[in-house]
């Protein structure tokens, strides 16, 4: 990918959302309100992990961003004794800004990757220039492509991930998904993976294999978990959509690639039954997957979000859940920084499940954005 074609999609991506989609003047989030949070309503959880959606209402309103996942991930921030590394795409929320602060105001180390274009954008950084002020390096990198980690890595011991960015839009109008994982073994793997970017500066391609281990047990789950462009994790997703034996849902904020389409598509013509929804969000153009997939008779819809879809999700046989950053995507397969988990978990396969008909039942009937 050259430059140009990734200065089209940071456009596209922050233009384009930022100022079509939400029609907001400047394309400037609005700051959160102060008001002191109230927890939100936890989730059935299992014994490994807290997992955690965002939950937008339409008409969005400020009064109404407090208590989501920026409040789950400053308390995770809030526990670190010794340090504190982060992956991030994007961040402007005060209230992890300032637990990073703090983090490093008792003595643990804070240590920040981020994207090269975003970091440079004066719209974009700064909240990273406040954590630069205060002594916290940002390493910012992959100019070719982007950068699209959103994970932090806890006294490399616990590990937030998922598809959401640390921002008011991601928390408060977009659907995603945030995990927390206690383990130190899916530690080490991410503290390996930040740390070729953060200490040897090697993003996307540059980037080698070596150090991680893609196959572990949490709890007695099976858990996968790959990097990009790395691992190879577009064959990983299609060999578990090849195994599908009754059902595949998934949830795509963007589905072009065509290796990972066709799978389904084959998977849909030996009689499993598939159900999508599609960011509408380029979902019209000829690169999307989903015109295909509507062609062939497959029960998929254009998201009813009026803001945003950003999850990347398939749950297969109501057992495996994939997750993380990972567009299904070229850019995500062979030039981004991304992370992904494959989990053979019913119990997390079913909360998923009910996001997955949260998000169908929108598409079905969409709210009026306000």
């Amino acid at each position: 990918m050259h430059n140009t074609i990734k200065a089209k999609f940071i456009a596209a991506q922050i233009l384009l959302i930022f100022c079509l989609v939400l029609g907001l003047a400047g394309c400037v989030p609005a700051a959160p309100p102060t008001p002191a949070p109230a927890p939100p309503a936890e989730l059935p959880t299992g014994s490994w992990y807290q997992l955690y959606f965002t939950t937008p209402k339409f008409p969005d309103k400020d009064t109404d961003h407090f208590g989501g996942l920026d409040d789950k991930l400053t308390a995770f921030i809030n526990t670190a004794n010794t340090s504190v590394d982060m992956a991030i795409y994007q961040l402007d929320l005060p209230n992890v800004t300032q637990a990073m602060l703090a983090a490093k105001s008792r003595g643990a180390t804070v240590r920040v990757v981020t994207d090269v274009d975003v970091f440079d954008d004066p719209k974009e950084n700064p909240s990273f220039k406040q954590l630069q002020a205060a002594g916290i390096t940002v390493v910012a990198g992959n100019k070719n492509a982007i950068m699209h980690d959103k994970f932090v890595i806890v006294d490399r011991q616990a590990v937030w991930l998922g598809s959401w960015n640390f921002t008011t839009n991601d928390t408060y109008r977009y659907s995603n998904h945030g995990i927390q994982i206690p383990s130190t073994d899916l530690a080490k793997n991410y503290t390996v993976t930040f740390e070729k970017m953060f200490l040897d500066k090697k993003f996307g391609p540059a980037r080698k294999p070596g150090g991680t281990t893609a196959r572990l047990t949490i709890n007695g789950i099976t858990v996968e978990n790959y990097f990009s462009p790395e691992d190879g994790v577009t064959d990983k997703i299609i060999a578990r959509l090849k195994s599908a034996k009754s059902a595949i849902d998934f949830m795509a904020f963007s589905f072009t690639d065509d290796g990972i389409g066709q799978a389904v598509m084959d998977r849909a013509k030996a009689g499993v039954k598939v159900r999508g929804v599609f960011e509408n969000t380029g979902s019209a153009t000829q690169f999307s997957e989903y015109g295909k997939m509507k062609q062939a008779g497959l029960d998929v819809l254009q998201d009813g979000n009026p803001y945003l879809m950003h999850h990347k999700v398939f749950i297969i046989d109501g057992q495996t859940v994939v997750l993380g950053s990972f567009n299904f995507s070229q850019n995500a397969e062979n030039e981004n920084d991304e992370n992904l988990l494959i989990v053979d978990d019913a119990s997390l396969a079913q909360q998923f499940t009910a996001e997955f008909q949260r998000v169908y039942a929108q598409a079905q009937n969409p709210p009026n954005k306000k």
